[in-house]
């Protein structure tokens, strides 16, 4: 019998295998930001969901999940398509009229008034005004902004904000149920106003893309208000008209909700009157769905959720000549940003429990995607033990602080908590509560169905130059063209939110206990 010389049988008994080494952070920078770019390019087209520039990204994506090794998850492979109804108004065909006293005084569409095809439209509005201040029913705060208040047959009008003494999650949740609150109040439909102190994007953009298309889901069982409801908002220099002979102003008003003081409500003088003519058609866009298997026998059937939305904005308006809004940050860098999250959580030991990589389409739609999957999961619904969403961390600055939103509502804040201080990362609280981060990312969807949720950001105070720049960003970059590939990126401090992601899903998924609402919280109501 030959024998092997030594070397040739070491290599035979350890299958000549060779672990590569961990990449350094900044080969994990330039790959995250490689698949930022591939996601984020002109090729497609601002992936808005239901056209074929989104199709293209979730093709490039489940490429990039099939390299990685991760199971499909979804209803046909990593896909879990979705029936929409996609609703377009087209402003030019749009008339809109404040009557007073047998005169109408037109407001102009967008440039006085948007109106969100977020909702069934219906095709004609012609109803009394009704202002209601904040707009916010939180019985269990103590304030209810609807009590007393006749809806029915009528439109509320509402400005942005809310007493300082009600939690920025609490006021959120309230924002998120006002339509169908008011619906079912028998009010016809709602309008917004937004101080010019709490304007985020000027109005000028906003007008600008009001003929976006929109999209409701085709069942109206999974609908927030079923039936048809005019929603809108006004420009802050148009409001003024809204309350002529009410015996206020919105300047008053401004200023109240400005201070987060008590807003009155009462009646309006006008009627408001509207043609709009909506058109619908019928359309399909997925949800990317995977699956990291867990290797605890007994816990392996349950999932962490980690979830970032794939659509964007598409193809609007143009501005000197761009009329791709790529979404880099928003959120381009989310999804790019879980895969290596995902590559991380391979390298290491399994976690014992799975980790579901949902990539939801209709974020921008109002979060259609993922309130689709939270309701109808591609796994036993029962099996989800928390969600944690990547939106927009927006890595514009120094790593020196983490902001978790929702970190005081449940148990993923004091785990947060433990992998920050190992880390030598503070969490930060929600600089801007009045925001409704809380309910305006995919996160929300999970609260909803009782599912310990949180989203992270890259954290600063308010006040700091973080905090400026932060603003400089929304109100020139978010949803516009210029959030591109050719804006100041701090690629490995992004990477280090990746890591304090990835330690966090660790300590869920390998955690005796699911996470668990605090005792507290609001939420924990939602808990089925």
């Amino acid at each position: 019998m030959r024998l092997l010389p030594l070397s040739l049988l070491a290599c035979a008994l350890a299958s000549c295998a060779t672990v590569p080494p961990a990449p350094t952070v900044q080969q994990r920078a330039d790959a995250w930001w490689a698949d930022v770019s591939a996601l984020s390019s002109d090729a497609m087209e601002g992936r808005e969901a239901g056209t074929a520039g989104y199709d293209r990204a979730a093709e490039w994506l489940v490429g990039r999940l099939q390299q990685l090794g991760l199971e499909p998850a979804g209803t046909d492979g990593f896909r879990q398509p979705i029936r929409f109804v996609e609703q377009r108004l087209d402003p030019a065909n749009a008339r809109v009229s404040l009557v007073t006293g047998g005169q109408a005084a037109a407001l102009a569409v967008p440039n006085d008034m948007i109106v969100s095809a977020r909702l069934s439209l219906p095709p004609q509005v012609d109803a009394p005004l009704v202002f209601v201040g904040y707009g916010l029913h939180i019985p269990e705060a103590g304030h209810d902004d609807f009590a007393n208040v006749d809806l029915r047959g009528k439109i509320a009008v509402f400005v942005g904000g809310g007493p300082a003494s009600i939690s920025g999650a609490l006021k959120s949740h309230a924002r998120s149920e006002r339509a169908r609150l008011l619906a079912e109040r028998g009010a016809v439909g709602a309008i917004s106003l937004t101080t010019a102190k709490a304007t985020e994007i000027p109005w000028a953009r906003l007008a600008a893309n009001a003929n976006s298309a929109s999209l409701y889901l085709e069942d109206p069982a999974l609908r927030s208000v079923a039936t048809p409801f005019f929603s809108a908002s006004v420009n802050p220099e148009a409001a003024e008209r809204l309350f002529a002979g009410s015996g206020h102003s919105f300047a008053e008003i401004a200023a109240l909700s400005d201070a987060s003081g008590a807003v009155p409500g009462f009646a309006l003088r006008p009627t408001l009157r509207a043609q709009l003519a909506p058109t619908t058609r019928p359309l399909t866009s997925a949800n990317i769905v995977a699956r990291l298997p867990g290797s605890d026998r007994s816990l392996a059937a349950e999932h962490v959720v980690l979830s970032a939305h794939l659509d964007g904005l598409g193809v609007g308006a143009a501005v000197n000549g761009d009329r791709i809004n790529n979404g880099t940050l928003d959120n381009a860098s989310g999804v790019a940003a879980l895969l290596d999250v995902a590559q991380q959580l391979q390298r290491g030991q399994r976690p014992r429990r799975s980790v579901l990589f949902v990539f939801v389409t209709g974020e921008e739609k109002g979060l259609l995607g993922s309130r689709y999957f939270s309701r109808r999961p591609t796994v036993a619904r029962e099996s989800l033990v928390a969600n944690l969403n990547y939106d927009m961390a927006l890595p514009l600055y120094p790593l020196r602080s983490v902001t978790v939103i929702g970190a005081e509502e449940s148990s993923i804040g004091a785990e947060a908590q433990a992998v920050a201080a190992s880390m030598g990362l503070p969490l930060a609280p929600d600089p801007f509560p009045n925001r409704n981060a809380f309910t305006r990312s995919d996160q929300y969807s999970f609260i909803e169905q009782g599912i310990p949720a949180a989203a992270f950001k890259f954290g600063f105070a308010p006040g700091t130059p973080e905090a400026a720049t932060e603003q400089a960003w929304r109100s020139t970059r978010y949803h516009s063209v210029t959030d591109d590939l050719s804006q100041p990126v701090f690629r490995e401090d992004e990477i280090r939110l990746h890591d304090f992601m990835a330690a966090l899903t660790l300590r869920i998924a390998n955690a005796e206990a699911r996470p668990r609402w605090n005792e507290a919280s609001f939420f924990r109501r939602f808990a089925r």
